[in-house]
């Protein structure tokens, strides 16, 4: 008989668990950018220089990416010209 009822209490508190897990609210942000760097290649160039990399080190290096295309685009754009070259990305 005791067997039964914590078989019941495991099964109940299955269901409650299962309950809670539906009605949970996303907390992670929409993402608004694509992201264009392979995660594990960016972990793994950074490893390779014998250091640590955080989570959310790819994410940030993304956003450095999406600036530099940026000052590209305006660089070209300025320039007077609708292609964006190698030499818009240097700097000076």
């Amino acid at each position: 008989m005791a067997r039964k009822k914590a078989a019941k209490k495991k099964a109940t508190k299955k269901k409650a668990s299962k309950k809670k897990a539906g009605k949970r609210k996303s907390t992670r942000k929409a993402a608004t950018k694509d992201v264009l760097l392979v995660a594990s290649k960016v972990k793994n160039a950074i490893r390779s220089q014998g250091m640590n990399v955080a989570s959310d080190a790819p994410g940030a290096l993304n956003e450095v990416v999406y600036w530099y295309i940026d000052q590209a685009a305006k660089r070209a754009s300025s320039n007077g010209r609708k292609t964006v070259r190698a030499h818009d990305f240097i700097a000076g």
